[in-house]
Formats: C-alpha cells, sequence, structure tokens
C-alpha cells in the first residue's frame, strides 16, 4: 500500500507531466552558481525536450562562470539573460529551493505563462504553479528520472551522463547520508543506458585549476576550529580571488575539506564575492551528519538548502558572521542528559 507521500509524488509528476506534454516551448533554468546536480539536471531536462520535439533554451541568469569541473558538459546555446520571448515559453525550474535562487531579479517568473517547479530541497517554497518536491530523493537528477519516465523518455548515453553528473555530485560520489538503495540502482541504471563515468569523473574530479588549489591552500591556512572542535569556520576575501586569479565558482567543495576534519559536526566558509553589487558575503555551511540540520541556520538568515548542506548571504562582517554560526550551532545541540 502506497504512502499519502508517495500518492502526492505520483500526483505531482502526472501533473508536471501533463503540462509538459500540452507545451510546445519551453524554458528550462537553474539556480544561481549552480552545481552538478543543477548543470546536470538542465541539461538533462533539455534534452529529454528535443527528444520529445519541443523547441527548448537553457538560461541561466547572471555573467558569472561556470564551475571549470564542469566545463566538459555540453552546454551550447546556454543563456545567461532572459530572452525576449519568455513570455511565450513555459518556465520549467530544476532544483530551485525558492524564486529567488533563480537570480536577482524574477522577472522572468513574471513573465512565463506557467511555471513548474521540480525540486529535491525539504525547505522548497513551492513557487510554480506545478510543483514536484520529493524530499527524499537524493538529487534533482533523480527525481527527472521518474519524470522521463511518465513521459516515456527514452534514457540515451547523452541523457544518462547528465542525470549521472547530477546523481554522483549531489551523493558525494554516493557518501553521504541522501545515497539510498534508488539513488544506486539510478546509477547502474544510467550506466547501462551508456553513460561513461570514467570520463565524468575525470572531467568533475580530476581537472582542478591550479588557481582552485591556491584558493583552497589560503582557506585551509586561515581555518579556526570552535567549540571543542566540533565546529570549523573558515573565509575567503575578495582579494584572495584576485591575487591567484580565481573566479568565484572555484570555491565550490572547498567547504569539503572543512567538513572531514575529525571531529567536526559543522563546517562554515564565509566568501566575499570577486565581483563587487552582489551581498557583501555568501555563507556556505555543512554538517557531517543527518541529526544536525544546518538548513534551519541558514533559515535564520533568510538562507536555505538540504539539512546537510546549506547556505545564506549577508551583510553582516566576518566575525559577526562567525559569531552567529557559533551562536546557532550551540543552540541545535540536543540537551545534556
Amino acid at each position: 500500500m502506497s504512502s499519502p507521500q508517495t500518492t502526492t509524488i505520483a500526483t505531482e509528476l502526472a501533473q508536471a507531466a501533463e503540462a509538459i506534454r500540452g507545451g510546445e516551448r519551453f524554458l528550462v533554468t537553474t539556480h544561481e552558481n549552480p552545481d552538478g546536480d543543477a548543470l546536470g539536471s538542465m541539461l538533462a531536462l533539455k534534452l529529454a525536450l528535443d527528444q520529445l520535439g519541443k523547441d527548448a533554451s537553457m538560461l541561466l541568469v547572471g555573467d558569472a562562470p561556470l564551475p571549470g569541473e564542469y566545463s566538459f558538459m555540453p552546454l551550447d546555446g546556454l543563456l545567461r539573460s532572459v530572452p525576449d520571448d519568455a513570455s511565450q515559453r513555459i518556465l520549467l525550474a530544476v532544483d530551485c529551493a525558492n524564486e529567488s535562487r533563480i537570480g536577482p531579479d524574477p522577472e522572468v517568473l513574471q513573465l512565463s505563462p506557467l511555471v513548474v517547479d521540480i525540486d529535491h530541497h525539504h525547505d522548497n517554497s513551492r513557487f510554480g504553479d506545478v510543483n514536484v518536491i520529493d524530499a527524499k530523493a537524493s538529487s534533482t537528477g533523480e527525481l527527472l528520472r521518474d519524470l522521463f519516465r511518465e513521459l516515456d523518455v527514452e534514457l540515451t548515453p547523452q541523457i544518462g551522463e547528465a542525470l549521472y553528473i547530477a546523481l554522483v555530485t549531489d551523493t558525494g560520489r554516493f557518501q553521504y547520508t541522501n545515497t539510498t538503495p534508488k539513488s544506486l540502482r539510478l546509477a547502474a541504471e544510467l550506466v547501462e543506458a551508456g553513460a561513461d563515468l570514467h570520463r565524468i569523473f575525470q572531467g568533475v574530479y580530476e581537472s582542478v585549476q591550479f588557481a582552485k588549489l591556491k584558493l583552497l591552500a589560503r582557506a585551509l591556512e586561515r581555518a579556526q576550529v570552535y567549540e571543542g572542535g566540533r565546529l570549523v569556520v573558515s573565509y575567503l576575501l575578495r582579494d584572495d580571488f584576485q591575487e591567484v586569479g580565481a573566479a568565484e565558482p572555484y570555491s565550490e567543495g572547498i567547504i569539503d575539506y572543512l567538513r572531514a576534519v575529525e571531529g567536526a559536526d559543522m563546517a562554515v566558509l564565509i566568501r566575499e564575492p570577486p565581483r563587487s553589487g552582489g551581498p557583501l558575503h555568501r555563507v556556505s555551511l555543512r554538517a557531517s551528519h543527518d541529526e544536525l540540520d544546518v538548513s534551519a541556520i541558514a533559515r535564520k538568515s533568510e538562507g536555505g538548502g538540504h539539512r546537510q548542506a546549506a547556505g545564506f548571504s549577508s551583510e553582516a562582517s566576518i566575525d559577526e558572521i562567525t559569531d552567529f554560526v557559533r551562536r546557532e550551532f550551540a543552540a541545535a545541540q540536543p540537551p545534556s542528559p
């Protein structure tokens, strides 16, 4: 017997499939500063729409460069600003916990005649006209596989690779607690579909820019431990990016080195974006176990994310942010027996 949540997801998948079948022109977008799940999901959905004979374009608002580790992905034609015909295209937003994650200007949400929100963040704001939200899915890519099944989309090697990138990065190479039997079975299915795992591994994990290593060195040098070693905090300044020749996406993944510190329950990376005009600081939070919900901490500063990976923006100083996360970390600890 299916659970109420299973029934809800099935209904939402059917609604999304109906919206896609009934439309002809689409705009597929994801969140700014995209990770592997965001880019892999966006590309997989674009390829699926192509297979269905739809007119689809990909959109990533903003001009920040893409993370170098995903440069091997076939993202030709990616739009970086809202197209003139956006009012004639159904918007498919993938891996966006809320509308603000699409970018600072929500214009595309107002222009689109229909918004379909497909995501796996447990705190998703359900901003779409149609919402497909499954917090139990390891990644948005995993959720898209269920949608493709509903649409009778064939898993080609190209779609398989895009979904595998989404899956392998959001599960931390199948090491995070969101790795489930379903996600492992999906990985096998994608390999059977022709996904080239070695090419993906080389592109994502063995193509590190030298400037990223130098940025990592600065973050490690500044790392401080608090609360008896259970909290690790570090920061990167705008000058760091400029001096080592690194763009903002180069900071992606650095926080995982902080989280790996022995005894750490939570890691924090505060970074000053290399380009002015945005928030003073971007803050990433990571938990080493599922008992600590860092998204709850992020929401107190109007951010969000997953239980074990979240973030927020802040106009506060590095010292003020450090004090804030220390207080919230302490408050999140269970009372002593």
